[in-house]
């Protein structure tokens, strides 16, 4: 198994370890959970970069990259609806973009073709990974009140909105792959 494989294994392996310091109260949890999920984000970005660098692409990698990226960000999402009220609406528009997408590049690969992620989807990825680690750091250090308020709420909203303007773009962008032929 290749370095890139190991990387993302470890990024799945670190999702179980994400999930207790969220949601076991024990002190400086959500320092814990910004570390690990911060961890597990940057195997993300090193595992696509040395993979693509060396020539170690793979099935694997191929299936379970996007995948680990799915269970991390989702699994920090639904955490963040009993520790920080986020909206059950927002967890499911989210998911639901997730797997569209997804089905959308399945059905691209049945007929041989690739979507890459574009800007909007970089974008999307980009802001949710800003906000979930903005969110724990506040968190961890204790800010509450209004500053914690508007940070969570707006960067909730972005995201969702960045989401649905993300999806959108891909249908658009792939309706051919859709069409009744």
């Amino acid at each position: 198994m290749n370095l890139p494989n190991k990387l993302t294994i470890l990024r799945i392996a670190l999702v179980p370890f994400f999930v207790a310091a969220m949601l076991v109260n024990i002190p400086f949890r959500y320092l814990l959970a910004l570390l690990l999920f911060a961890v597990a984000s940057l195997t993300d970005m090193l595992d696509g970069k040395i993979a693509r660098k060396y020539g170690l692409v793979t099935n694997f990698g191929k299936f379970m990259d996007p995948l680990a990226d799915k269970v991390l960000v989702m699994s920090a999402l639904i955490c963040f609806i009993p520790c920080f009220g986020l909206s059950a609406v927002a967890v499911i528009i989210i998911m639901s973009r997730e797997f569209l997408v997804t089905s959308l590049r399945l059905v691209a690969s049945s007929e041989g073709l690739v979507i890459a992620a574009d800007k909007w989807g970089k974008i999307k990825t980009a802001s949710t990974m800003v906000w979930i680690c903005a969110t724990l750091f506040l968190a961890g250090i204790g800010i509450g009140g209004i500053v914690f308020s508007v940070v969570f709420h707006v960067g909730a909203a972005f995201v969702t909105l960045v989401t649905v303007l993300s999806g959108v773009n891909y249908l658009v962008k792939n309706r051919s792959i859709l069409s009744v032929k």
